[in-house]
């Protein structure tokens, strides 16, 4: 089940079920199972608060993803998204807002599939593998 949700901001997400049978595929090609995942979009603000009060790092970020898995091999989680950080990414990387919103939303999701990116290889990794879920979107 995937589910999204609003906590502090009035957006319109388009597409619900699309997203929803593109984020069991990309759990699937993974080697997962998806149990239960949330989306929640919300304000920097809000997110920031987050980063705050649960990870101890006072930065305004795009996601913050939270892994309640209990069994290996199934994916159930929180993963909180920043709008206004993906609008000015989207400015900021000169692409399309609804590009960079499936690029953070298929992020949190190889997050909880174990991909990590912690190092610029990481990093340069998790950017290909994203492009790769997006172009089956």
């Amino acid at each position: 089940m995937v589910a999204f949700f609003n906590e502090d901001i009035d957006f319109k997400f388009q597409d619900k079920n699309h997203f929803k049978i593109w984020l069991k595929k990309v759990a699937s090609i993974e080697g997962y199972i998806l149990k239960s995942l949330n989306y929640i979009f919300c304000s920097d603000e809000y997110l920031n608060k987050i980063n705050v009060d649960y990870l101890h790092h006072d930065t305004f970020t795009d996601i913050i993803t939270f892994d309640n898995s209990e069994d290996e091999g199934t994916i159930e989680g929180d993963i909180f998204v920043s709008i206004e950080r993906v609008k000015e990414n989207s400015q900021t990387l000169n692409t399309v807002f609804n590009e960079e919103l499936k690029r953070v939303i298929v992020h949190g999701l190889l997050h909880l599939c174990g991909h990590n990116d912690l190092s610029q290889v990481e990093k340069d990794k998790m950017r290909q593998i994203e492009s790769e879920y997006i172009s089956i979107f």
